[in-house]
């Protein structure tokens, strides 16, 4: 069985793909898992070109509302502590259409009472081309977080940035005990492969049945579709 993981990358996307078992076997995977490939490209559809997946998970948010916040965004990061920061408040569809960051923060503050953070808006170009892509990838599309799916792996929140050296290198551990080994100099960033990785691990635990889901009665998108991050 094969699953995919996806992250944002500089210049594009990064998907590292991996073959498991079909059946939950084993401690979450233990020694069961082949690095099938790592890609990247500049386009969503052009790094899943041709993935074979089972299902595919993405480091980036999937459904938006009409009003108001997502609940699964508050959920993961009351579960992160010293990472909470790496998960962003997103805002209602409206904001993500507005063209320039002022104007999105205002639409942010008439339909939350917040406005929007700079870094948020950073997300803007991939969230849509993933929020437009999410209909027709052919496949099961999950939204993922690798800092749960590596809190999960942990037992624990990580206390050190994936930016940092340290950081790295006990991610790197952590997806190896998962059975997960990853080349040491990867076609792509290496937090960002490294993120790619735990989410395609949290796409086998979704394909397996074996993933939480957060919240545990998700909202619905303005398109009747659950918001929900699993992992």
């Amino acid at each position: 069985m094969r699953v995919t993981g996806v992250d944002a990358c500089r210049g594009g996307w990064v998907a590292v793909s991996l073959d498991g078992p079909d059946e939950a076997e084993g401690v979450d995977g233990l020694g069961l898992f082949r690095v099938e490939t790592v890609r990247a490209h500049e386009t969503l559809a052009g790094v899943l070109d041709g993935h074979g997946s089972r299902v595919v998970g993405i480091d980036m948010p999937l459904g938006l509302l009409g009003s108001g916040w997502r609940e699964a965004d508050r959920a993961a990061r009351g579960l992160l502590g010293p990472r909470r920061s790496s998960v962003f408040a997103i805002p209602p569809r409206a904001v993500w259409e507005q063209a320039s960051y002022q104007a999105a923060s205002q639409r942010c503050r008439e339909l939350t009472g917040q406005g929007l953070s700079i870094q948020a808006w950073g997300l803007r170009a991939r969230l849509l081309e993933a929020d437009g892509f999410r209909d027709s990838c052919g496949c099961p599309l999950y939204e993922v977080h690798p800092e749960l799916a590596f809190c999960a792996l942990a037992g624990a929140p990580l206390a050190h940035s994936k930016h940092t050296a340290a950081g790295r290198e006990r991610r790197r551990e952590l997806l190896s005990l998962a059975g997960i080994a990853l080349p040491r100099a990867p076609r792509a960033p290496v937090t960002d492969t490294l993120d790619a990785a735990a989410v395609a691990w949290s796409a086998w635990r979704i394909a397996t049945g074996r993933a939480v889901v957060i919240p545990a009665r998700p909202q619905l998108d303005d398109r009747g579709r659950q918001i929900a991050i699993r992992y």
